[in-house]
């Protein structure tokens, strides 16, 4: 389970302007729920999920999971995935290494590793294009490899940022649900950041508007 606990955050920008991004946000996401966090571009949601991830320091608060305070605890040893609207594939990789990527991270054998994710690959009906360069994939299917690499690793947490708005409307309401299915499968604990708020409704069992640094519940 994760837990914000007064999670502050200010931000400067270049033209000496400064901004509460947080001001004392409290949220938690049980296992196998998905949280979403709605708000208009500069609002704050990408900068609470990089708090999250470890990414960017918070200016106070805690970020604890499963009891856990997370100070101090790098990136790479939260177990969390995050996923990008730009779904950051590696282009010079083909689609097997890529969702192999995370395996052969943590210290896995790449051909144990690969096998894995040859599996993951037949789940999501990618098996076929394995061998593939990802620049090569529609955009749908680049997103069903990133979620497949996301998943693999079998993270505590995954962290959605605005994973949809490159694709059409059909595709993403495709998306939304496979996405759903596949993450309630895997029983992990979700925070989806997006604008749309049809959208959050469809992914998530709750939904919060963070405004002025604060987030209030809409359902």
């Amino acid at each position: 389970m994760l837990e914000l606990r007064a999670i502050r955050k200010t931000f400067d920008d270049n033209a000496g302007g400064h901004w509460l991004l947080a001001d004392g946000l409290d949220l938690v996401v049980a296992a196998g729920q998905t949280v979403a966090v709605l708000g208009p571009s500069g609002s704050g949601k990408s900068t609470l999920l990089k708090i999250i991830a470890g990414l960017e320091a918070q200016d106070g608060g805690q970020v604890l999971f499963d009891g856990d305070d997370l100070a101090g605890v790098p990136t790479e040893r939260r177990r969390f995935a995050l996923m990008f609207q730009d779904f950051a594939l590696f282009p010079h990789l083909n689609v097997l290494d890529n969702v192999a990527f995370g395996l052969v991270e943590q210290g896995q054998g790449r051909a144990a590793a690969r096998a894995q994710a040859l599996d993951l690959l037949g789940l999501f009906g990618l098996h076929k294009h394995a061998r593939q360069k990802v620049w090569k994939l529609s955009g749908g299917e680049q997103q069903r490899v990133a979620l497949a690499r996301a998943l693999i690793t079998a993270p505590r947490l995954l962290l959605l940022d605005e994973p949809f708005s490159a694709l059409d409307a059909q595709l993403r309401a495709s998306l939304r649900s496979e996405f759903s299915e596949r993450i309630a499968a895997a029983g992990i604990a979700t925070v989806l950041v997006t604008h749309d708020e049809g959208e959050a409704r469809a992914m998530a069992q709750q939904g919060f508007r963070l405004d002025q640094g604060r987030l209030s519940r809409i359902w």
